[in-house]
């Protein structure tokens, strides 16, 4: 476009502020700006020479202008934003964000789900995020786990499925994660109770949650049920312990969006903190790609509306390192100096600049991802060497029956699933966790001494002193102490235990290095789950109720479940059968024991 063609159209220019569009002579978009007065900000780009040489071509590639009026600036940059992302302007900036964030998903349903997702439909389901970090979404799915009950199947909960009974609960009742509404044995109300109070911990609101617990603590207690309140103390203790891991700053500090800024020749990086409640719940860091002259102001005014937009920031105040025209009218935009706000605005500094260090780093070749997060792994366990070969070890039973165990194998921080092993205990009788222990890592490791094959640097028991007591002792007896670094992890507090520390190590909740222990833990322990699942559901539990005609194994162990053995079933009278299983079963239980009890 030269300036005679400028000239034909300046005097049709508004000044009002909007939108304007350069196209080249094909009529592809070639570059978006917004401005508070349109015939200014385009005039600017003939009446000047520009120190950006792509400023120059761009004005001398474009063949055509268009333009939109608004009715604010505001809304300029909202519709800026959004034609950026919808065409990909050659010489716009580029927002750099390939990848797919995850999302935690509440599923609209009877009895929600709760669990991880990267895709989001609009189907009526809540989502919170997205989140930049899979170790961030791992903590707050462990943390809901272990504060409430709550399904995971799949099944059609309707009310008129459940009152049909068509449904039995599985073995997630039968461990205590789920109290049973698939077989109406936990109301609807109750649950969506629980489901309101992971709202408020997704959101950030903590004393919600705390408030909650701490009634139904109250409660349990005045009934004199002070098991079950103490496994809410529990609750409240991890809730706080989660809060204390959390927290940066003065919690008075509620729903404020954090923006960090740093540029080069050729890129800007944003980094974005959601802040609720003195807790960073959020984060994010954004690249963007210069094309022509962008100054600072309007680079950072762009991200700061793209990463609102991109987790759905209702805030009412922004803190900025520079002052920058506000995305909206009722948006307070903070600089500040000193103070607590201060504090989270180098924090976020702090994490953009290592998000551009680490692309310095991983752009020369120098470090990758798993060599970063395997050195911390070495310098927070003080290991002698590099942990590129980890294993660990988890046992699973059911009441002491049917125990079993897991390997899983950790290479370079990845796992090595072709590496991972199953165990049937065979010399251990009863539910003895800590024998379990010492015989599996006991044959793991004499086959590996046996075969010649290498050592891992580092082991990892799912367990407190106990179970490291016995994987230490087996250890030991085949020599090899002192030869790979041994540790366990308890799981309330994710304490790390050593062999002979009689204190635990306290790893920062947000290092990556316990991020993937915590991540190795999980795969041992489902690994056995699965394992376990699995023989149980070919048959596995063998007791005298299986011999009677119409007697599954879901009733069995249903029975097992409140008796606890064979023997207690034998002395129960036929109405307790009844109160468990129903009236036509118990008919047939209590016949065959009768008989049972009279042919002995």
């Amino acid at each position: 476009m030269t300036d005679e063609d400028y000239k034909l159209i300046q005097p049709t220019l508004p000044t009002d502020p909007g939108v304007y569009k350069f196209r080249d002579r094909d009529g592809n978009l070639i570059y978006v700006g917004k401005a508070k007065n349109i015939k200014k900000r385009v005039s600017s780009y003939f009446n000047r020479e520009h120190e950006a040489n792509k400023t120059t071509v761009m004005v001398k590639t474009a063949a055509s202008l268009e333009f939109t009026i608004v009715n604010t600036e505001q809304d300029a940059l909202l519709l800026e934003n959004n034609l950026i992302k919808a065409f990909l302007p050659r010489y716009n900036v580029l927002l750099k964000d390939g990848k797919s964030y995850p999302f935690i998903c509440i599923k609209k349903e009877n009895f929600p789900r709760i669990f991880m997702t990267r895709k989001v439909i609009k189907d009526g389901s809540e989502y919170f995020g997205p989140y930049t970090s899979m170790g961030r979404v791992h903590v707050l799915l462990d943390t809901i786990k272990m504060l409430f009950q709550l399904r995971t199947c799949s099944l059609n909960l309707i009310q008129k499925n459940i009152d049909h009974k068509k449904f039995k609960v599985c073995l997630e009742y039968h461990i205590g994660n789920c109290k049973g509404p698939c077989e109406n044995l936990q109301t609807e109300n109750d649950y969506n109770q629980s489901i309101q109070q992971i709202r408020n911990l997704l959101k950030g609101h903590l004393k919600p949650v705390n408030d909650f617990l701490s009634d139904e603590m109250q409660v349990l207690a005045e009934n004199y049920d002070f098991e079950k309140a103490n496994l809410i103390k529990q609750k409240l203790d991890l809730l706080k312990n989660y809060q204390s891991n959390s927290t940066v700053v003065n919690t008075d500090i509620n729903n404020v969006d954090v923006f960090a800024f740093v540029e080069d020749e050729t890129a800007a990086f944003v980094n974005y903190m959601k802040v609720v409640n003195g807790l960073v719940v959020q984060s994010k860091t954004i690249e963007l790609h210069k094309k022509i002259e962008e100054e600072k102001e309007e680079l950072l005014q762009l991200a700061v509306t793209e990463l609102r937009q991109q987790f759905s920031s209702e805030s009412d105040e922004i803190i900025v390192p520079f002052l920058i025209p506000s995305p909206l009218e009722k948006i307070k935009i903070t600089v500040p100096q000193i103070g607590d706000k201060k504090k989270l605005l180098d924090l976020a500094e702090k994490n953009v600049a290592y998000y551009k260090m680490n692309l310095a780093l991983n752009a020369s070749g120098k470090i990758t991802p798993a060599d970063r997060i395997l050195k911390q792994l070495k310098e927070d366990f003080r290991l002698k060497e590099m942990p590129v070969h980890i294993e660990c070890f988890d046992n699973s039973n059911f009441q002491g029956s049917f125990p079993v165990a897991s390997l899983v194998v950790f290479k370079n921080a990845k796992a090595a699933k072709k590496d991972y092993r199953h165990f049937n205990i065979k010399t251990v009788e009863g539910p003895d966790d800590f024998a379990s222990m010492e015989e599996i890592v006991y044959r793991r490791y004499k086959r590996v001494i046996e075969e010649q094959q290498s050592l891992p640097q580092l082991v990892i028991i799912d367990g407190g002193k106990g179970q490291l007591s016995a994987a230490v002792a087996s250890i030991d007896k085949l020599g090899l102490k002192g030869k790979m670094a041994v540790c366990g992890i308890a799981k309330r507090l994710e304490e790390i235990y050593f062999p002979d520390d009689t204190l635990p190590l306290y790893i920062n909740k947000k290092s990556e290095s316990l991020k993937l222990i915590q991540q190795i833990r999980n795969e041992a322990h489902r690994f056995a789950i699965t394992f376990h699942r699995d023989k149980r559901s070919k048959g596995a539990i063998v007791t005298i109720l299986n011999d009677i005609s119409g007697i599954g194994n879901t009733t069995a162990d249903k029975l097992l479940k409140h008796f606890h053995s064979m023997e207690k079933i034998r002395q129960a009278s036929e109405a307790e059968i009844i109160n468990v299983i129903g009236k036509s079963r118990a008919a047939k239980v209590w016949a065959h024991i009768q008989l049972k009890n009279n042919t002995d």
